[in-house]
């Protein structure tokens, strides 16, 4: 696979949106789980735009502006002409006291609390306030920040979609791109049930999909994927680890979905490892690249905190897979059947 092969997002939008099939994820430059210098997040997103790379992502959520703030200045440098800019609405921050700072798992933030917030102000504020730190107006695409019920509970959920489509929400997403502020909308969240539930509500472009059509999960292919496609929604695929143990093995510690992995999920991903092995392929080259198999997934944005994970992300995509890898993975059980795998585009003569 080539990083900077593009796809639209989808043949919908009123501007096409060509995203590189790999893209960057902005939460580590927010400074998740430790603190990242300045001069290290700016040569990090050097680093992916010489690499080729031209999707970008990030949110209010990661560091509490920090991460959009970094890419303000990496934007100056940047031809905005030829980036495709994503970032999330629904977390509006607000000014506090130091007790009231809500971090979650970043470190070295500003003095800000998080207020979840789907109504039309929220989702108006939200925005520009993003417009603000970015300094820029040239978003792309606007996500529905964790309004599912993995963040909210289930209530929860259904009084955040209340809040989308009761009061508001819906229609400023709507107006924004209308207005051609911003080319498409969607969601960026942890679980496809909560994605499928909008498409069932409303007109949505993209989703930005965390952790949950990977090596270790297909389930997405029953309804979800196959409705992507008959809508012509587009999936970004985030964390395409699982959060971790398809990157690191199943190592002692090996985290999945942001816990220790269990024994069940420990056992497939020696074998799904083993597997790969046998074909001279690192395990975190065949997940990076396996989700990319399904028409309705464009892009995967793995993470990086330095420029010398940017260049091992690149290298990943870009390892050669041969096709009886996929082959052995399905008639071991260990991917569904059904699961479209990646192609290796035709040589040229």
């Amino acid at each position: 696979m080539r990083l900077s092969d593009t796809t639209l997002l989808n043949n919908r939008t009123q501007r096409p949106l060509p995203l590189t099939q790999l893209g960057f994820g902005g939460a580590p430059l927010g400074n998740l789980y430790r603190r990242i210098s300045e001069a290290d997040a700016q040569a990090t997103l050097d680093a992916a735009w010489d690499a080729g790379i031209r999707y970008f992502d990030t949110a209010p959520q990661y560091g509490l502006g920090r991460s959009e703030l970094r890419f303000a200045d990496a934007l100056t440098r940047f031809d905005q002409d030829a980036l495709i800019l994503s970032t999330k609405v629904g977390r509006v921050l607000h000014d506090c006291a130091p007790q009231d700072v809500t971090p979650e798992a970043f470190v070295d933030v500003p003095q800000k609390r998080i207020v979840f917030d789907y109504t039309y102000d929220g989702i108006m504020r939200s925005y520009h306030d993003s417009v603000a730190r970015l300094g820029t107006d040239r978003i792309d695409m606007l996500f529905l920040h964790d309004i599912d019920a993995g963040t909210h509970g289930a209530a929860g959920e259904d009084e955040k979609l209340r809040e989308l489509f009761s009061q508001g929400g819906y229609r400023a997403l709507t107006e924004l791109r209308s207005a051609g502020q911003i080319a498409a909308i969607g969601a960026g969240v942890n679980t496809w049930q909560i994605c499928e539930r909008l498409l069932g509500e409303a007109d949505f472009d993209g989703f930005l999909l965390a952790g949950r059509y990977t090596l270790l999960e297909q389930d997405p292919l029953d309804s979800f994927l196959p409705l992507c496609v008959a809508r012509d929604v587009g999936i970004i695929l985030g964390g395409p680890y699982n959060s971790g143990i398809l990157a690191t093995g199943a190592i002692d510690g090996a985290r999945y979905d942001y816990a220790p992995a269990p024994d069940h999920i420990m056992d497939r991903v020696r074998k799904l490892g083993a597997v790969c092995a046998d074909h001279a392929v690192p395990l975190i080259a065949a997940a990076l690249q396996f989700p990319l198999g399904h028409p309705a997934v464009k892009t995967v944005i793995p993470g990086a905190a330095n420029p010398s994970e940017v260049r091992q992300n690149v290298q990943i995509f870009e390892t050669p897979i041969p096709a009886a890898l996929w082959t052995d993975l399905k008639s071991q059980g260990l991917i569904r059947p059904d699961a479209p795998v990646p192609q290796e585009p035709p040589h040229a003569a």
